[in-house]
């Protein structure tokens, strides 16, 4: 360290001046680890040092190298106190871990209860033919009854328009839709499901003995109880025959 940062250091203590400064870097104490290694007695030996002076000298530069270290190590971070949590907050937490836990288990079972529903084995014409009969249908009115919007008591129900005044038999402007050939489907796809199943309905137990479970598929009778209907679930699991009301 230079003479004069020396100088300012020990100017810095109260009752030293410049005097007193010089006297100590000319009585060899011209370092700060010289003056830090130096007890009492050293200081007091000089002229002018009392024993409270050469104390407090001491003390000076030991806070002075700890300031220095304190720097190059940086800024101490503050410890963050964590907020103390009550007692309904960790119910609610543990009620909150509780419901997500029960919800995973739920969407498990559902994924494991879930089967994939059988399909029945066609040929690529019979697909074809399935697809063009849905395109069909997206694209066919709803044919109403003549005159339905008119009078409460008739139906909306179909019924052919009949009458030698009727403006809708005559197929005249503006009039709507009626049943006509060119709405129908393909003829191998009629009557069957949208799956591509031919529909067998069911009463008991003994009907499912003649079902072909690669074509055709059962609907149960609205006629049908409980009991005998389970009857029926288990015996179509067992030959492997698609329900369609399930």
């Amino acid at each position: 360290m230079a003479k004069d940062e020396l100088i300012k250091e020990f100017t810095k203590i109260k009752g030293i001046g410049k005097a007193k400064a010089e006297l100590l870097i000319k009585k060899g104490f011209d370092s700060i680890d010289k003056i830090k290694k130096a007890s009492t007695e050293d200081l007091i030996k000089i002229d002018g040092i009392t024993e409270t002076l050469a104390k407090e000298i001491n003390n000076h530069f030991k806070e002075y190298i700890q300031e220095k270290k304190e720097k190059t190590k940086g800024p101490k971070q503050k410890e963050v106190k964590k907020p103390e949590v009550t007692q309904k907050e960790k119910k609610k937490k543990e009620e909150i871990k509780k419901e997500e836990k029960e919800e995973k288990e739920e969407e498990e079972i559902k994924e494991e209860e879930y089967k994939v529903k059988k399909k029945p084995k066609l040929s690529k014409e019979k697909i074809e033919q399935l697809r063009l009969r849905k395109q069909i249908k997206s694209r066919t009115p709803d044919f109403l009854r003549e005159e339905w919007f008119r009078y409460k008591r008739i139906p909306k129900n179909w019924r052919r328009p009949d009458g030698i005044t009727s403006k809708m038999r005559r197929n005249l402007r503006y009039r709507p839709n009626k049943v006509r050939i060119g709405f129908r489907g393909p003829k191998e796809t009629r009557g069957l499901h949208p799956s591509g199943f031919k529909e067998v309905i069911v009463s008991n137990v003994g009907d499912l003995e003649g079902v072909d479970p690669k074509i055709e598929a059962v609907r149960i009778s609205s006629t049908v109880g409980t009991k005998k209907r389970i009857d029926i679930e288990k015996k179509a699991e067992e030959l492997e025959v698609r329900i369609l009301n399930v």
